[in-house]
């Protein structure tokens, strides 16, 4: 199955109305997911941890803190996207945050790439026996493989990522889809797209990933992280788009020897073998002789050179189909 996961983040900065507008935004620009992350300031950060370097308005514990939801708000945004058709994705960073969306009903996982070494969160979660979206954005491949390991008992998809605020182009790594699809058969290979624009996402999808995620807001300008390097409704609608349209041409292969769709294509745009002047009956046929010309319902001209030396066996004018 083929899915985009609209991430929300923390757009809605802490507004349940912005919340439940990104839930649609996401279901109207074609996304399949609608994605969170669960903060717990106290759980997941010391108070004096240093912010991203591409956060620096607030700080950061009391941002998580001042745009955190209630266990009733997360409730009723489950809800919510259940109520309009839209699955309900959501990162946790804590133990404390799996527990509160694991009694909310919620069984559908994204671990951040800044959460794939916190061994003890993921046996704990792999426990839980969850569908589980396994983000690799700062982990080399024993990383990955430790935190395969602790979710053995889980619903896998590993994602190519790069935790880069924009990704450049020459470090989105498309090669390492081809890489984890060798190293890692027999689970599916996802796409979590950091690139400030479409290409990453299309490529990634014409490489055969099977499920991508993309940053979605409202718009560029506003508060957070997140906003700055998501796509506006209309970029991620051409996105989402693109990407199905991909999918599908790789879901539906062609036959280059199955013909029957041009039957009628190659009668007009192709050439037959014809008289290039009148040619008399028992005449003996020269290059001289042949033209080629459409449309393409007589001898292929291809096959010239089994009429020369040979006698017409009657009456050609010019430009009339020659037959065998």
């Amino acid at each position: 199955m083929n899915e985009i996961i609209g991430e929300i983040g923390s757009v809605h900065d802490g507004s349940i109305g912005n919340a439940k507008k990104l839930i649609d935004l996401c279901k109207i620009c074609g996304a399949d997911y609608a994605k969170f992350q669960l903060h717990i300031p106290e759980y997941e950060s010391c108070i004096d941890a240093p912010s991203p370097n591409f956060f620096n308005n607030e700080d950061r514990f009391d941002y998580f803190r001042r745009t955190s939801f209630t266990l009733n708000q997360w409730k009723e945004l489950i809800e919510y996207s259940s109520s309009i058709g839209i699955k309900f994705l959501c990162s946790p960073f804590s133990i404390e945050a799996f527990d509160m969306l694991y009694t909310l009903g919620v069984r559908d996982f994204k671990i951040a790439s800044g959460e794939v070494s916190n061994i003890p969160l993921l046996e704990y979660i792999n426990s839980f026996k969850c569908n589980i979206f396994l983000s690799t954005g700062m982990s080399d491949y024993e990383e990955i493989d430790c935190a395969i390991d602790a979710l053995c008992d889980s619903e896998l998809l590993i994602m190519q990522c790069t935790s880069m605020y924009p990704c450049p182009p020459e470090r989105v790594g498309l090669n390492i889809i081809s890489e984890f699809k060798k190293r890692y058969p027999k689970y599916r290979i996802g796409f979590s797209d950091h690139y400030d624009g479409l290409a990453a996402g299309y490529s990634a999808a014409a490489l055969g990933v099977s499920v991508i995620e993309k940053h979605i807001t409202f718009s560029k300008f506003m508060y957070g992280s997140d906003a700055k390097y998501a796509l506006e409704p209309t970029e991620f609608k051409q996105y989402s788009d693109g990407i199905r349209e991909i999918w599908s041409m790789i879901d539906n292969p062609v036959d280059k020897n199955n013909l029957i769709d041009f039957i009628d294509m190659k009668n007009v745009f192709e050439k037959s073998i014809v008289a290039k002047n009148f040619i008399e009956k028992d005449m003996t046929i020269s290059m001289s002789d042949l033209a080629f010309k459409k449309p393409g319902n007589g001898i292929k001209p291809k096959f010239y050179k089994n009429l020369i030396g040979k006698k017409a066996s009657k009456n050609y004018s010019k430009d009339q189909q020659i037959e065998f």
